[in-house]
C-alpha cells in the first residue's frame, strides 16, 4: 500500500516503522509498496524509488529488521506510466500538469490521458522503451542490494506495464501494440531485463490486472494466457488483482471478489498464483488456500487496520505460534 511519505524516493523512519510492525505481526512475506524504477515513474512526488545507489541504504535498514523479525523482505518495482504526476490521496490526488509545480511530463504507450481532459502522456519512443528496460533492471539489481528476496513487477492497475496491455490505453501501430503478442511485449521484455540482475534461486512475482471491468479491455482470459507465456519465462507467481486502466470501470466488489482470477490462472495456466482484494478474515484466507483456489494470500488494506493479523489468525485457526519475545505476556 502507497505510503506518499517519502521525500526524493528515499525510505525514511515511517518506512521503518510501517513495514516492521508487520514483521513483529507475524507476517511471512512483506512488500513495500511500488518502488518506482525513474523519478518520472512516481505516482506522487512523495512516492519511495529505486532510481538511484542512494536509495539502497534506507532500504536496507528494513530489510535488516523485516529479517531479524522472520520475515522475508519482498519490493514491488514499478512506472506509473499515465498516472504519475499527481497529488497525493489526502491531497486530492489530482494530475498535475509538465508546467506546474511538483509536476513533470508523463509517459505511456500512447497519448491517451487517463481521465478525460486531463495531460496528455508522451508517447514512448523506441530510446524510451529502452529506457524502461533498463531502469527496472538496474532497480531489481539494487533491490538485491539492499537484502530483499523477492521482487515483484507491477504490471496492474492502470500504470505503465498495464498500459502497454489493455487495448484501451494502447493504441500503438508498431510492434508494441496491436495483436495481443504484441502488447505483451514490454512486460516480457522487462521481465528479461529484470532477470540479468535477478538471481534465479529468488521469487519473481508479476501482479497483473486480470481485467479491465470494461468491454474492449483487457479480459481474465488474456491474463491466463499472459501467465502461459509468463510461466516459460521463469514468473514463480501471479498475482492476481483487477481494474485501475478506467477511472470509472464497474467493478462488482465484494469478499474475495478477485479470487475466482488467480483460481482460474492457477489451474489453467498450470503457475503459482496470489489471491488478494477484500480477504478480510483467517477462515476466508484459509479456505482459498484448503480449496486450491491460490498458492498465497496476500492482504493490504487488512493489514492497515491490524498490522498483528497472522497472530490474531493463528489464535483463530487453532494454531500456537511463537510472538515477539517483548509481546509474550500479552498471548
Amino acid at each position: 500500500m502507497c505510503q506518499y511519505s517519502s521525500e526524493d524516493g528515499f525510505a525514511n523512519d515511517w518506512h521503518l516503522v510501517h513495514l516492521g510492525s508487520r514483521a513483529v505481526g507475524g507476517a511471512g512475506l512483506i512488500f513495500t509498496e511500488a518502488a518506482a524504477v525513474s523519478s518520472e515513474g512516481r505516482i506522487t512526488a512523495h512516492d519511495l524509488g529505486l532510481w538511484t545507489d542512494e536509495h539502497i541504504a534506507g532500504l536496507r535498514r528494513i530489510t535488516q529488521f523485516l529479517t531479524e523479525h522472520g520475515a522475508v523482505p519482498g519490493i514491488q518495482l514499478a512506472h506509473a506510466g499515465r498516472k504519475a504526476s499527481h497529488t497525493r490521496p489526502w491531497e486530492g490526488g489530482k494530475a498535475v500538469a509538465p508546467d506546474q509545480p511538483m509536476g513533470w511530463q508523463t509517459v505511456a504507450p500512447s497519448p491517451v490521458p487517463f481521465a478525460e481532459g486531463g495531460p496528455a502522456p508522451a508517447e514512448l519512443a523506441p530510446d524510451g522503451l529502452e529506457k524502461i528496460r533498463a531502469d527496472f533492471a538496474a532497480a531489481a539489481h539494487r533491490a538485491l542490494e539492499a537484502g530483499f528476496k523477492v521482487v515483484e513487477i507491477h504490471a496492474a492497475h492502470g500504470y505503465l506495464l498495464h498500459e502497454f496491455l489493455s487495448p484501451l490505453s494502447n493504441h500503438r501501430t508498431d510492434e508494441y501494440g496491436g495483436s495481443f503478442d504484441n502488447r505483451i511485449r514490454l512486460l516480457l521484455d522487462v521481465v528479461d531485463s529484470v532477470q540479468t540482475a535477478w538471481p534465479e534461486n529468488l521469487p519473481l512475482f508479476v501482479r497483473i490486472s486480470a481485467t479491465d471491468w470494461t468491454e474492449g479491455g483487457w479480459t481474465a482470459d488474456d491474463s491466463v494466457d499472459l501467465a502461459k507465456v509468463l510461466k516459460t519465462k521463469g514468473v514463480d507467481i501471479i498475482d492476481c488483482s483487477s481494474g485501475g486502466n478506467v477511472p470509472r470501470a464497474k467493478i462488482p466488489t465484494g469478499p474475495g471478489y478477485q479470487v475466482p482470477f488467480a483460481e482460474r490462472v492457477r489451474k489453467e495456466a498450470g503457475i503459482g498464483s496470489a489471491a488478494v482484494g477484500l480477504i478480510t478474515s483467517a477462515e476466508q484466507a484459509e479456505a482459498i488456500l484448503a480449496n486450491g483456489q491460490a498458492d498465497l494470500i496476500l492482504l493490504a488494506r487488512e493489514f492497515l487496520r491490524d498490522p498483528y493479523f497472522p497472530l490474531h489468525a493463528a489464535k483463530s485457526l487453532g494454531d500456537d505460534v511463537s510472538w515477539p519475545v517483548q509481546y509474550e505476556r500479552a498471548k
